[in-house]
């Protein structure tokens, strides 16, 4: 079953994935994250959020040459249509 986790993003990262340079993220896989699952990212200075966020899917995830529990995901921005029952969304694509 798709999830969504939302994260925290430092805004240095944020604004590099805002523009279309940064999509991948290294995490603890602390959430069991899956090819498919709904991101939402936002900007987040430690201390606050800035209320900008970014909706994207996972597309690809590994563990390669990551520390012990650490995985790599790539994702693509997507927007999203509407939120449905136990949390489950549709989107589409950007």
């Amino acid at each position: 079953m798709t999830k969504t986790h939302e994260l925290k993003l430092l805004p240095l990262y944020f604004k590099e994935a805002k523009n279309g340079r940064k999509y991948f993220e290294i995490r603890k896989n602390d959430r069991d994250f899956q090819t498919g699952d709904v991101i939402i990212l936002r900007e987040h200075d430690g201390l606050t959020y800035s209320g900008d966020k970014l909706t994207g899917i996972i597309t690809f995830i590994t563990d390669f040459e990551q520390k012990n529990g650490y995985v790599v995901f790539g994702w693509r921005s997507v927007r999203l249509l509407q939120w449905g029952d136990f949390g489950t969304c549709e989107v589409a694509s950007k």
